[in-house]
């Protein structure tokens, strides 16, 4: 693939703040001069991840994750290089440039030409939603009228109209000139009898379009309301909701509908809100709940908990009050507890219906809903039981395991016994006998899992241990922290430090004498620039990780002083083991190099009692 040049992606990291773009994905909250948040890579529940501003670096101590804007794209995108420059190029309107006879501006990757593509799609049915047409006139009619929303709601949200006949759209994208691929990844044509708009299929046509935003704004997918227009010769026209297919850029469990607008307005006081559909979600952020999320489908996972999680430990569940969502609700619970998502409901009955309630009473009807709120529990032995007070003692127990199973979830054992109380207040049980069941039961878990063997699939991989031997300290690690932030200093250090010294059987090791190396030949442009050349992803953390932790100390030149000091201690020790054992050989079979040898032991132990001085060196 065409490289970007390098002096392009340091001049896109220098016009970025990283807290920009990590604030998009992590709450995050002032440390100092750095910021700390939940950390995007692990489910935790005190903090641990850190950006620093100033270095343009963030750190995660729970993983051990550490790097730069880009890396951090990368991550929690899962984007390969240039995919993540050009999605950082693009988000901040910043043109790279290529190297020579490289690709073109235009020629974009598969995952950025999706977007693209969706954001034209989307345009074009909000077109089709404004246009003075008669299915135009038909589908406001019914905005307005049929499902009481205003216009300037559907100008927010970019609701969209699908023509029963699609071939307006076809030309719309092939005028814009988007690829086959992309045109047959996207999951929004049927390509099989080729690309003339006329002839391809449309899977969406007559149907109200809501755009579908990942966390980040950007539209990967539709969501298709049937309409009394659809045509019926759709294949889905008897499906109320039709949806996109999973793409490249969509996949349904790692997103909720309008977090990217929920999670700028959540807070300690404002927790999240989540109900079943997207017209709910958009009725109440119409009437003021701007916390609003809605999953997509009734399935919530534990991927869509987790990213909750990184702006708000707290949610309230309004979902309907058909058995189907109340089976939503308990086959999240277990989820929940194991993330540490500390969630309520708020039960509605079969009858109710969130787009009704607040469209009839507006943001107050909350007010009047929140005296229901139920905690976890409660809720659990509620939907398990309703009539526990009426059940035979061996009924009571039987709904007793089915809470348990959800309690043993919890990560916290103070919290599961908790629990257990407010089951058996629930279930109508005594306390103390109901603790000891739960234990019982937990106990009873937990030697299942320790007996079960571990299942593996051919696609999994081994997790990155955060104790890797990357992370072990060793000295080169001082010296690499003094490089990175020291720039003169570093170049004294250079001129002192013999290559052969330097354990290069390390990773830290092997940095060093790189960055050593730049030093000693003016080719040292800085940490950033480091960072961006290195080939190796651990050398690459290595680096982010010593640069974020390094810090400015009162007398950098006595630590650089103890760090050669102790460095040259090391390779003293290292080359006087292996000099007496070649001496030894040497001796057994009279070689007259064994003198040699004597003599260079000798230098060995005048350079360990006198190591030279980094401070007495100036350039």
């Amino acid at each position: 693939m065409p490289a970007i040049k390098p002096t392009s992606i340091r001049e896109l990291k220098d016009r970025i703040n990283i807290y920009d773009v990590v604030s998009r994905e992590v709450a995050l909250k002032k440390a100092g001069s750095e910021f700390k948040g939940l950390s995007p890579f692990t489910s935790e529940k005190t903090p641990s991840f850190y950006i620093s501003p100033d270095k343009g670096l963030y750190k995660c101590f729970s993983s051990g994750n550490a790097g730069d804007v880009i890396t951090f794209v990368m991550e929690t995108e899962r984007l390969s290089f240039t995919e993540a420059v050009e999605s950082l190029a693009q988000r901040f309107g910043f043109e790279l440039e290529y190297e020579e006879n490289g690709r073109p501006q235009e020629d974009r990757t598969l995952r950025q030409e999706l977007f693209d593509l969706h954001e034209t799609v989307t345009d074009f049915y909000y077109e089709q939603f404004l246009a003075t047409s008669q299915g135009g006139s038909w589908i406001r009619d019914y905005w307005l009228n049929g499902r009481k929303f205003a216009l300037d709601v559907a100008e927010d949200f970019k609701i969209g109209f699908a023509p029963p006949d699609g071939s307006g759209l076809g030309k719309a994208v092939r005028k814009k000139g988007f690829s086959k691929e992309a045109l047959e990844a996207c999951g929004l044509f049927y390509t099989s009898r080729g690309l003339d708009p006329n002839r391809m299929g449309y899977r969406f046509r007559g149907r109200l379009m809501i755009p579908i935003r990942d966390h980040q704004g950007r539209v990967t997918a539709f969501t298709a309301r049937q309409l009394e227009i659809t045509p019926k010769d759709d294949p889905s026209r008897e499906a109320k909701y039709v949806n996109s297919p999973e793409t490249p850029i969509f996949s349904k469990s790692n997103l909720l509908f309008n977090l990217d607008r929920a999670r700028m307005e959540v807070s300690d006081e404002r927790p999240f809100i989540m109900v079943e559909g997207q017209l709910d979600a958009i009725r109440c952020w119409s009437v003021g709940l701007k916390t609003v999320v809605a999953p997509q489908g009734t399935g919530i996972t534990e991927s869509q908990l987790r990213l909750l999680k990184r702006y708000s430990a707290e949610l309230i569940m309004l979902l309907d009050g058909d058995s189907a969502g109340q089976k939503a609700a308990l086959r999240m619970l277990p989820l929940a507890l194991s993330q540490g998502v500390e969630t309520f409901f708020i039960p509605l009955t079969d009858k109710e219906d969130p787009d009704d309630i607040f469209r009839e009473g507006g943001k107050a009807a909350l007010d009047t809903l929140l005296q229901r709120k139920l905690e976890s529990v409660p809720f659990a032995c509620r939907s398990i039981a309703p009539e526990a007070a009426s059940l035979t003692p061996q009924g009571k127990a039987k709904a007793a395991r089915e809470v348990f199973a959800i309690i043993a979830k919890s990560e916290s054992k103070a919290a599961q016994i908790e629990f257990a109380k407010q089951a058996a207040l629930g279930l109508g049980l005594e306390t103390s006998p109901t603790i000891a069941d739960f234990q019982r039961f937990a106990a009873g878990q937990s030697a299942t899992i320790q007996r079960r063997p571990p299942r593996r699939s051919e696609d999994d991989t081994p997790p990155t241990e955060p104790n890797s031997d990357a992370s072990v300290y060793c000295v080169e690690t001082d010296l690499l922290g003094i490089c990175l932030i020291e720039g003169e200093l570093g170049k004294r250090i250079a001129h002192v430090v013999e290559p052969e010294w330097i354990d290069t059987r390390t990773i830290q090791g092997q940095l060093l004498s790189q960055v050593l190396n730049d030093l000693r030949h003016d080719l040292w442009h800085g940490p950033d620039s480091l960072i961006d050349d290195l080939e190796s992803a651990e050398q690459k953390k290595l680096a982010a990780n010593i640069h974020f932790e390094a810090e400015k100390h009162e007398n950098p030149e006595r630590l650089a002083q103890e760090a050669v000091k102790k460095m040259v201690a090391k390779y003293v020790d290292r080359r006087t083991k292996e000099l007496k054992l070649e001496i030894g050989r040497k001796q057994a079979s009279n070689d007259a190099d064994a003198i040699h040898l004597l003599g260079e032991l000798s230098q060995l132990n005048q350079l360990r009692h006198k190591p030279p001085a980094v401070g007495d060196l100036l350039l």
